[in-house]
């Protein structure tokens, strides 16, 4: 059987989120904040971030308006530029694959129809894919600004594919598995030990999907 694999790209080919995590403990621990938890801390950034949308760039912005809002001291210009840096050293970080990904991928192509989904920063996105080098691995490329249950139903329409023979593939329970099984596709949960916490919730399969929950990118090749 000829199946089409959406692939998810942050932290199913790629690592991604624990630089964003390092970034967030550097920035606390300058913030030092004098009443507030870390926990407290990361609360006022999840709820800016909500506001200022995904990629580097708006991380890097949402740092500094958690700065303004919470710094107990007059805000100073070289203060500032440090809270830039958390942010802006994530976009020149090199790219690291996981592992397995490249020999994965280099089986499952011939095999099935391969197409990159990805949400974020339409350009970010663009770089990164550039930068991996596996690009050509994939029938298309697929950058959304949200996957939600839309989403997968219109990438049905447009692929003119099966949702029976569909598999989404990736590691955030709210934007990869959820929603593709509610829209029928099938879906293949692999956990990251550093996904984003708003992406986390708890698996649901209540439509007629299948549902796979593997450990690591290279199992693919047990399973396609």
């Amino acid at each position: 059987m000829r199946y089409q694999l959406l692939i998810d790209a942050d932290d199913t080919l790629w690592e991604n989120n624990i630089y964003f995590e390092q970034a967030i403990h550097a920035f606390t621990a300058f913030l030092d904040h004098s009443r507030l938890t870390p926990q407290e801390v990361r609360a006022v950034l999840d709820e800016v971030e909500r506001l200022m949308g995904y990629g580097s760039v708006n991380f890097t912005r949402s740092l500094v308006e958690t700065y303004r809002r919470l710094a107990e001291r007059d805000l100073q210009d070289e203060d500032v530029r440090q809270v830039q840096q958390f942010g802006e050293q994530i976009r020149t970080h090199p790219l690291e694959l996981m592992d397995g990904v490249r020999e994965t991928l280099d089986y499952l192509s011939p095999r099935h129809d391969l197409v990159l989904l990805t949400k974020g920063d339409v350009e970010e996105q663009k770089l990164k894919v550039e930068r991996s080098g596996i690009e050509h691995y994939f029938r298309q490329v697929e950058i959304v600004p949200e996957k939600d249950v839309a989403t997968y139903h219109r990438l049905v329409e447009e692929l003119q594919t099966d949702p029976r023979h569909t598999w989404m593939i990736g590691n955030s329970p709210r934007s990869d598995i959820n929603p593709a099984l509610a829209a029928g596709l099938n879906a293949v949960f692999i956990p990251h030990p550093h996904t984003w916490h708003l992406e986390h919730e708890e698996v649901q399969n209540g439509g007629d999907g299948k549902l796979l929950t593997l450990s690591a990118f290279a199992e693919l090749r047990t399973h396609f």
